[in-house]
């Protein structure tokens, strides 16, 4: 039986706990800055981070009014968004590089390990590439970053829970579904994983604990360190018991399970 040979993973909530740390921080000084009606909560945000993309989490907020009061002359409301979404990238990448949202548990470690293993290593995120690539870096710095694909933003029609971006990924990655094992965080990222019948393990995070996990491989609190064991919050393959931090051979484990 052939081993796993890909390891893709999402970006927020995955790399690093982005979400509540970085893309709402950014959104809200965007919004400050531009001067615009919107200042998101955490209650709000749990609701519009369902909703895959940054440009359509904001799309979805704005109306026939909002166009009217703040789109500039000849401006469409797509290109508004895009707009603003570009002073809110901004604003991501400086919170990025200004250290202040950290690598989760154990990304920096198994990342390392699937290389030196020979595993082919990816991140498959709905976010703009170059702010993926910013949190890549963060996580592991600039050398290792440069081994890692980034399959990202705008290059795939349907965003998560589509599978569109992982299908994208493994044709770029050269690897069958059956051979690659995804991490991700949220329901709908576990969805597009699913959907494009790569076998999934969950890190929850800070919005997604309440997330419908349908099809995954296992969910558990993140990826443990050897000082910092994780938590099983599932394991419907039963092959997670004693594990306490997920290294490259739970990865080729779950990727077993997977195809029995």
């Amino acid at each position: 039986m052939s081993d796993v040979q890909a390891l893709i993973f999402d970006c927020d909530g995955v790399l690093a706990d982005t979400e509540r740390d970085g893309h709402l921080v950014a959104f809200n000084l965007m919004f400050q800055e531009l001067g615009l009606p919107f200042h998101w909560d955490d209650a709000e945000y749990a609701r519009l981070v369902r909703i895959g993309g940054g440009k359509e989490r904001l799309r979805s907020v704005v109306t026939d009014a909002v166009v009217a009061r703040y789109a500039e002359p000849g401006e469409s409301a797509d290109d508004m968004v895009a707009r603003w979404h570009q002073v809110k990238s901004r604003y991501f990448q400086n919170l990025v590089k200004a250290g202040k949202i950290p690598a989760r548990p154990g990304i920096t470690r198994l990342i390392n390990e699937a290389l030196a293993a020979g595993l082919k290593v990816a991140v498959a995120s709905t976010s703009a590439e170059a702010s993926v690539r910013a949190v890549l870096e963060s996580a592991v710095g600039e050398g290792v970053a440069a081994r890692v694909r980034i399959f990202a933003g705008d290059i795939v029609k349907q965003k998560k829970p589509a599978p569109d971006i992982y299908l994208e990924a493994l044709r770029g990655l050269g690897v069958s579904a059956d051979l690659a094992v995804a991490v991700e965080d949220s329901g709908q990222g576990c969805a597009a994983a699913v959907g494009a019948q790569i076998p999934v393990i969950v890190t929850v995070s800070s919005f997604t604990g309440s997330d419908d996990f349908a099809g995954a491989a296992a969910v558990v609190s993140d990826l443990g360190e050897p000082n910092e064991p994780l938590a099983i919050v599932a394991d419907p393959n039963g092959v997670m018991a004693g594990v306490t931090a997920v290294d490259v051979g739970v990865i080729q484990t779950l990727g077993r399970a997977n195809r029995n």
